[in-house]
């Protein structure tokens, strides 16, 4: 019964995130995208390190289990850093994107640190991230499937 309990709880808060961001518009848009060539050459470039991070939801001011937001940072052989996460209406072709982790902001917290060694590429993490952003594959599911794979 504890476990229908805490997914019930799990799932009440879900809705109730999803709620908010709907009422405030998402998350804006990014005007530091990459397109054309320089996109795919990141897309294929092999991933080093990749790190499960987190951060309160919103302006909320500490994270609360489920009510925060997650993404995994990739750092590629050269020494870039690039935060892949998903939400509500942060794409356009696809709800999980990759942004430059120089604009991270310092609310972000490395929960989990894993050596991928260039055994997999920044495009593998996207997939692995999903298309879609939906109660059932939202950003704490991709990014920690992003760190299973």
């Amino acid at each position: 019964m504890f476990s229908f309990n805490m997914l019930l709880s799990v799932l009440a808060l879900t809705l109730l995130v999803l709620s908010a961001e709907a009422s405030t518009g998402g998350t804006p848009n990014h005007n530091y995208d990459l397109s054309g060539q320089a996109l795919t050459d990141l897309y294929n470039t092999p991933v080093q390190k990749a790190e499960w991070m987190v951060r309160p939801l919103g302006n909320l001011p500490g994270i609360v289990g489920p009510v925060s937001h997650t993404g995994v940072r990739v750092t590629l052989p050269n020494g870039s850093k690039w935060l892949i996460h998903k939400g509500g209406n942060y794409g356009i072709d696809s709800q999980t994107v990759v942004t430059d982790a120089r604009h991270m902001s310092s609310a972000w917290r490395t929960m989990m640190t894993k050596d991928f060694n260039g055994r997999k590429r920044v495009a593998d993490f996207v997939k692995t991230g999903g298309a879609t952003y939906n109660l059932l594959f939202n950003c704490h599911v991709a990014s920690m499937r992003m760190m299973l794979q």
